[in-house]
């Protein structure tokens, strides 16, 4: 007879019930082969006794592998594994393989290169820098708290728990239409919105629609590596053209539309990611007119527009397109926090409800309790005071930032103070390289971070984009000390 006393083990602190654990031990016996079909169980009063559990437990767990096909009984026979059952082909695994799915997939699958993969897990003892993310702790979770309990507690609150519009949540859509068109001098309706999960959906959505392989969509020789990923996904061909002090040049642009078919053009004009520059206006109209003759989109992402420390926001180019041909995206994650999954895609109503009908088929709905939230967070003038007050907050660690780097590390980094935003745009001496710093930094316990991402083989300017915003006074002094020892560092190499 089979051991099952000893085989069997029960967690009694456990919150699942004893004869659902047994069950599943059962299972996996039987799927492991150690009780093989025709294999006869023993009677419930028998293994009761023998497991030290009652009766009633041994009976509801047969009943349980009855109905889920794992054993069956037979009348006046007894109960069995049945026979009928194939025996489950499993790979030879290693002693030191752990339960549950390995590491290895066990069918082919398409990989693509231009994915990048996920960041590597943090360490505690670690300083990491960034290229340009908010201070999590000066979020107003308690605010955005009190006001999803509120919403929550409503009576009417449950028209929102089933499933709702792929435009998103209608009450958000129409606080944008006043927020953004107050704002951004846009001139929109409820129609020209759809909510997004952050600006990175809204580029996923445009691309899907405006791209495919090997049509041409131009963005900055410098540029947002997660929208190239997701442009070159579409096997698209990337044009690059070159950004200065101005922007993207848009002699440029006209010169490539003189040539080839020019799908899209993407733009960050406010600031360029990851240089911070801004498009001029000059630019700006050239761009939109260039959009109108030669019939191409212009996927504006406009991730950072309230960050401003010298001036007043400039309007974007969605603010000034008459034709149609402005993709305008943007989102509160930079703003807030990124953990708050609220974006927007503006475009024209034709554009729009075919971005609506695919994104349906891969995320059906936004979370509407989030978004009834932020409606009232953004309609009481939260928002607004919200980024107020972290904007002096910013302000005051970019001046900090910016003259510590300038004092400490004369000739081996250039910048421009960035009018805007929450980077630097940091070039490295000549004489070092980014791929030498990143080494030393670690034994400093400074991680530099995916410094490829901007300075690679293709583009060799040396810079790198450096975020300050995260950072509080303390923790800037120190991130320069560290970056100092490893400076020091390789200069007695």
């Amino acid at each position: 007879m089979f051991p099952f006393k000893t085989s069997i083990q029960f967690d009694r602190q456990c919150n699942q019930s004893l004869y659902l654990q047994l069950a599943n031990q059962i299972i996996q016996l039987i799927k492991n082969q150690t009780l093989a079909p025709n294999t006869k169980l023993p009677g419930s009063r028998t293994l009761a006794e023998e497991l030290n559990v009652h009766r009633k437990t041994i009976v509801a767990c047969y009943e349980e592998l009855l109905l889920q096909g794992w054993i069956e009984s037979i009348p006046k026979k007894g109960t069995f594994v049945p026979s009928s059952l194939p025996v489950l082909q499993q790979q030879k695994l290693s002693n030191s393989a752990t339960d549950g799915l390995r590491e290895r997939a066990g069918f082919s699958f398409y990989k693509n290169s231009v994915l990048s993969e996920k960041p590597a897990k943090k360490d505690d003892d670690f300083m990491y820098l960034n290229d340009g993310t908010s201070d999590g702790r000066l979020t107003p979770t308690d605010e955005i708290a009190r006001t999803y309990r509120r919403i929550s507690a409503k009576k009417m609150i449950t028209k929102h728990l089933s499933y709702g519009s792929t435009y998103g949540n209608e009450t958000l859509r129409e606080v944008l239409v006043d927020y953004l068109n107050t704002t951004r001098g846009l001139h929109i309706t409820k129609d020209n919105v759809l909510i997004t999960r952050g600006s990175q959906m809204g580029i996923w959505l445009s691309s899907q629609l405006l791209l495919q392989e090997e049509d041409i969509i131009v963005v900055g020789n410098t540029n947002y590596d997660s929208a190239d990923s997701t442009f070159l996904y579409q096997k698209s061909r990337i044009e690059r053209v070159l950004v200065d002090e101005d922007g993207i040049v848009t002699d440029d642009i006209e010169k490539l539309c003189k040539l080839k078919q020019i799908k899209a053009v993407y733009v960050t004009t406010h600031h360029h990611h990851p240089t911070t520059v801004t498009l001029s206006a000059k630019r700006r109209i050239h761009l939109l007119n260039l959009a109108k003759q030669y019939n191409f989109a212009i996927i504006e992402d406009d991730y950072d527009y309230d960050f401003n420390y010298n001036h007043a926001p400039i309007l974007p180019l969605a603010s000034h397109d008459l034709n149609g041909n402005v993709i305008y995206i943007g989102s509160v994650c930079k703003s807030v926090a990124p953990v708050y999954r609220i974006g927007y895609l503006i475009a024209s109503r034709e554009f729009l409800d075919e971005a609506a009908k695919l994104r349906g088929f891969v995320d059906r709905q936004g979370d509407a309790l989030l978004e009834l939230t932020f409606a009232d967070f953004i309609k009481s003038g939260d928002l607004d005071r919200h980024i107020r007050k972290v904007m002096k907050i910013y302000k005051q660690r970019r001046d900090l930032f910016c003259a510590l780097l300038k004092n400490e590390f004369d000739g081996v980094f250039q910048f421009e103070i960035p009018k805007g935003g929450m980077a630097v745009w940091t070039k490295l001496n000549s004489n070092y390289s980014w791929a030498t710093v990143s080494e030393v930094a670690r034994t400093y316990k400074l991680e530099i971070g995916d410094w490829q991402r901007y300075d690679n083989a293709n583009l060799g300017h040396n810079h790198i984009r450096i975020g300050f915003a995260s950072y509080n006074e303390d923790e800037i002094y120190e991130l320069i000390h560290r970056l100092k020892q490893t400076i020091a560092d390789i200069k007695n190499l």
